[in-house]
C-alpha cells in the first residue's frame, strides 16, 4: 500500500502535478463558494471560455498569454456588468451572451491571425505537463488570492449576501465585483493548465456545493470545499496514474462521486437521510 502511494511520486511530472493539483484544488473552492452562494455558477463557465481571446492576441504578440488572459476575462467582467446597468437584460442572458460572443472571437482570433495555439490543452488541459515554473506561478496566484480573501472578508461576505443593504452603507459594491471577478479570472488562469477551461468549472463549482449539503456557514463552506478539492486533485492524479488515464477527467470524476454521496447522506439535506423540515442553507457567521 505504502509503495502504491509512493511510486508516482518518483517521477518529476508527478510531484508537479499534484503540487498543482493541491494548489487549484483549495483555490477554487474558496471562490466557487461566492457564485454558489450568489446563484452565479454559470459565471465561471463563462469567465473560463472569456479568456480565449485575450490567449490568442497575446500568442500573436508573444507575450506572456496569462496576460492576456487575465485582461480578457476582465473586459468580458465589465461587459457583463455594462449590459446588467443599461437595459433590462437579465444577468443569465447577459453572461450567456458574452460567453458565446468571446469564445466565437476565440477562435475566429485563432484562425486569422494563424496561431498554433493548442487549443487541446487549452480545452482539457494537461496538468502533467506543468514544470516547477507552473507550479511556483500557481502557488503564488493561489497565496495572493486567498490573501486578499481574508483582508476582504467582511465585505465579500455582506455583499454575497446583501448587495443592496452592502451598497446602502456605503460599500464599493462596483469594485467588490470587479475584484470578485479578477480573482475568479485569477483561479481560471491557475486551473487551466491542469483541468482546461471546459473542466475547471467543475472545480469551481463541484467541491463548494458538496460542502454547501454539509454545512451552513460561508466560511466553513470555503474550508470544506478546499478539503474536497483537494481529495480530488490527489485522488484523480493517482487514478489516472495508475489506470493511464486524462488526469483532468479524472478529477472532476471523483469531484462528482463526492457530490453524489453528499447528496444522498448529507446529515440535513441528504436524500436519504433528510427530514420533512427542509434542507438548512448557508448563514452569515
Amino acid at each position: 500500500m505504502f509503495q502504491w502511494l509512493t511510486e508516482p511520486l518518483g517521477f518529476e511530472f508527478m510531484r508537479n502535478a499534484l503540487a498543482v493539483g493541491i494548489l487549484f484544488g483549495i483555490l477554487c473552492p474558496v471562490i466557487g463558494a461566492y457564485l454558489i452562494v450568489q446563484r452565479m455558477s454559470l459565471l465561471g463557465d463563462v469567465m473560463a471560455h472569456s479568456v480565449l481571446p485575450g490567449l490568442a492576441i497575446a500568442f500573436f504578440l508573444r507575450i506572456n498569454i496569462l496576460i492576456g488572459a487575465f485582461a480578457s476575462g476582465i473586459i468580458s467582467a465589465f461587459i457583463i456588468a455594462w449590459i446588467r446597468a443599461q437595459s433590462r437584460i437579465k444577468v443569465d442572458a447577459a453572461m450567456a451572451i458574452v460567453f458565446s460572443s468571446f469564445f466565437a472571437l476565440g477562435v475566429l482570433l485563432i484562425t486569422l491571425l494563424r496561431n498554433k495555439l493548442d487549443l487541446d490543452s487549452f480545452l482539457f488541459g494537461d496538468i502533467l505537463g506543468v514544470t516547477q515554473t507552473d507550479v511556483v506561478r500557481t502557488a503564488l496566484i493561489t497565496l495572493t488570492v486567498l490573501v486578499l480573501v481574508r483582508l476582504f472578508y467582511k465585505e465579500l461576505l455582506f455583499y454575497t449576501f446583501d448587495r443592496l443593504g452592502a451598497q446602502a452603507i456605503g460599500l464599493p459594491v462596483e469594485t467588490i465585483y470587479l475584484g470578485l471577478m479578477a480573482a475568479v479570472t485569477l483561479t481560471i488562469i491557475a486551473s487551466m493548465q491542469a483541468v482546461g477551461v471546459v473542466l475547471v468549472v467543475a472545480m469551481l463549482v463541484g467541491p463548494s456545493t458538496t460542502a454547501y449539503l454539509l454545512v451552513r456557514e460561508l466560511h466553513q463552506m470555503m474550508g470544506l470545499g478546499a478539503l474536497f478539492g483537494v481529495i480530488a486533485s490527489t485522488s484523480g492524479m493517482y487514478i489516472s496514474y495508475y489506470l493511464n488515464a486524462p488526469s483532468g477527467p479524472c478529477i472532476v470524476l471523483i469531484s462528482f462521486g463526492l457530490l453524489v454521496l453528499a447528496l444522498l447522506f448529507s446529515p440535513s439535506q441528504g436524500i436519504l437521510t433528510r427530514t420533512t423540515a427542509g434542507a438548512d442553507r448557508v448563514k452569515v457567521p
